[in-house]
């Protein structure tokens, strides 16, 4: 079957299909010989000899769906031109080439996502597919519930206003204090963007929720398999009602469980799961 190389790549397992256009548009993808650098470009995967960098592109055999706690100081990238530490050196135990689905920057950490299923990365990465991040957030001195509405009610960034999102206080300290926010966009930095937005500087920020799927008991560095229910469930969008009814939540403030205080991450290890 002719389809898009961008498609091809990504189905074959070796990147999402975003970053496969840049490879084609940087001249790393050739079809039975020949360097393809036009994003249109088709060919058909059963009868073309279809290259990355020199490598022949093959489909995936079996797909793999990771979780994995994301320790700060790593790139969520498959290449870094300065040599830092990648996510997916943390994973590669599982015996496939991952690539990350979406990204937490460089000083973040917490829960990231990493497979070789090209479609269910892309289908999880469209703007249609809504779906609730939540992330613990430690800003630098002390919270006006002015700032907190403003977070709430969306905010004006540089690339367009953001959607309603959901903010709690989670802990007062003496000199820094925590917050819980909830969004459903995908933005590069874009809770650190939105709290600078409303005046607020983020110390420390870690992503504890994607969908259903939580960091659980994982310590940072340490990885599980999905399960197929997992992922599936992960892949179906929450009913329209319900994603209204979330939009519509008001802001609440509340203190953190103990379970739920951020606190001084555990040494490393890695764990494979089900």
């Amino acid at each position: 079957m002719i389809e898009r190389l961008q498609k091809i790549i990504s189905a074959a397992g070796i990147t999402s299909r975003r970053a496969a256009e840049e490879m084609i548009l940087a001249g790393r993808v050739t079809v039975n010989g020949q360097v393809v650098t036009e994003l249109g470009s088709k060919a058909d995967p059963a009868k073309d000899l279809i290259a990355l960098d020199g490598q022949p592109v093959k489909p995936a055999e079996t797909f793999y769906y990771v979780l994995l706690h994301k320790p700060a100081g790593y790139v969520t990238s498959l290449k870094d031109p300065q040599g830092r530490q990648l996510v997916t050196e943390l994973v590669k135990d599982v015996g496939e080439r991952l690539f990350p689905v979406g990204r937490l920057d460089y000083n973040s950490e917490g829960l990231l996502l990493l497979t070789n299923d090209g479609a269910w990365a892309n289908r999880l990465m469209h703007p249609r597919h809504q779906v609730d991040k939540e992330y613990h957030v430690r800003v630098r001195g002390k919270i006006d519930p002015q700032q907190i509405k403003k977070l709430a009610d969306g905010v004006e960034l540089e690339d367009g206003p953001t959607g309603a999102t959901t903010v709690r206080l989670l802990k007062n300290d003496q000199s820094n204090d925590w917050l819980s926010v909830t969004i459903r966009e995908g933005r590069n930095r874009q809770v650190r963007r939105m709290c600078a937005a409303v005046g607020l500087f983020v110390v420390r920020l870690r992503r504890i929720r994607y969908g259903n799927l939580t960091l659980g008991g994982l310590q940072p560095g340490e990885y599980r398999l999905l399960s197929r229910e997992e992922a599936q469930a992960l892949d179906a969008p929450p009913p329209v009602k319900q994603r209204e009814q979330r939009m519509a939540a008001p802001v609440k403030s509340s203190t953190t469980p103990q379970s739920q205080t951020p606190g001084k991450r555990p040494p490393r290890r890695k764990i494979i799961g089900q």
